[in-house]
């Protein structure tokens, strides 16, 4: 039978032993102190000038005087000496002097090792789902080194790597990797629906805007939008700067400002006997209760059937009438011999200047 236990070190009372209580004190010496084992400092080489019984050091290279060469060693002060107890791989000791637990693995006292852990909940509690929570003011990830990366990585591109930024545990703000591989931006207002506000996408790296974009609360303006439809809030325009287009009643150009033109060559024809008439509709409307400023020239080209003799000078061009929505033209001739029929017809330009807001 060994004289001591396999784990501690104790020693056993043997049979026929002399004084069995020298042996019994001093096991139980050696299980009060290994047990709950707490040492006044890891790293220890100098032995205390007064050392109190029970406490222990542990002792490591280049120790000196009664330590000396107990490297490695736990240094147990008894009554009258030391004790030197040699600790077994996985023996934990908090440190006073550190206040640390540490382990012993090989030769040394190591720190705790945190490879592996199932979770860690600092300042808080960790679950299935967070296996590491943080609960504190601010946390801090400082390089080692130049710098510092914090990486966040998904399985596939139909996966998520992002972060979120939430309100009493409702989402409000997502950005990163959500669904896709193109890099975003998403925004919440209850935790539910949500609105992109930017992409940039991966292949290329050009930046979208789905939602739209203001820059000091006013609308930016590319080739993309410079020209399309103009619309306006309160005053304030809202769409495009240029917007053109045509239809059976002319051309029209409408400007982010208000401005707007429109033209159209108009044909009038007999309506008495001293005037061609015609109506024109404006092909855009201008704004409700604008009288447009409008302007007209004949075509030297276009005049039909007229009576022989009559110039284009024997008459007077003259809009009338105009609306927000139309106007009349007329040519009066001024000769009061002139006498026109059905048929006669001239062709005029007209120009038509206003404001469509």
């Amino acid at each position: 039978m060994p004289d001591t236990s396999p784990n501690l070190d104790l020693p056993y009372l043997m049979p026929a032993q002399a004084q069995k209580h020298v042996t019994h004190n001093e096991a139980l010496e050696r299980l009060d102190a290994l047990a709950q084992l707490v040492v006044e400092a890891f790293g220890a080489t100098t032995p205390p000038a007064n050392p109190g019984v029970g406490l222990i050091w542990a002792v490591t290279s280049g120790a000196t005087g009664d330590w000396a060469g107990k490297t490695g060693k736990l240094a147990l002060r008894v009554a009258g000496g030391w004790i030197f107890i040699a600790p077994r791989e996985g023996w934990r000791a908090w440190g006073r002097e550190q206040a640390q637990l540490r382990i012993w693995r090989g030769s040394s006292w190591q720190v705790l090792p945190m490879e592996q852990l199932g979770s860690l909940g600092i300042g808080t509690t960790a679950d299935a789902v967070n296996r590491l929570a943080v609960s504190a003011e601010a946390s801090l990830f400082s390089h080692d080194g130049a710098g510092h990366q914090m990486k966040i990585n998904k399985a596939a591109a139909g996966q998520t790597a992002s972060l979120l930024y939430q309100t009493n545990w409702s989402g409000r703000a997502e950005i990163g990797l959500t669904g896709n591989d193109d890099f975003s931006v998403k925004v919440s207002a209850d935790g539910n629906t949500w609105t992109e506000a930017l992409r940039v996408a991966r292949a290329t790296g050009v930046a979208a805007f789905p939602a739209g974009l203001t820059v000091a609360g006013a609308l930016p303006y590319t080739r993309a939008n410079l020209l399309g439809p103009v619309s306006q809030a309160t005053g304030q325009p809202t769409g495009a700067v240029i917007e053109r287009g045509s239809n059976a009643n002319g051309d029209y150009v409408r400007w982010a400002d208000g401005t707007q033109i429109c033209s159209h060559k108009v044909t009038l024809g007999y309506t008495a006997a001293n005037a061609l008439l015609a109506t024109w509709a404006f092909p855009a409307a201008f704004a409700a209760g604008s009288v447009p400023t409008v302007l007209t020239a004949l075509n030297p080209n276009v005049w039909s059937n007229m009576p022989s003799g009559l110039s284009r000078g024997d008459g007077a061009l003259t809009p009338a009438n105009v609306s927000a929505g139309s106007t009349l033209i007329y040519w009066w001739a001024r000769s009061g011999a002139v006498a026109l029929v059905s048929g006669n017809q001239v062709e005029a330009y007209a120009l038509a200047t206003g404001r469509w807001f």
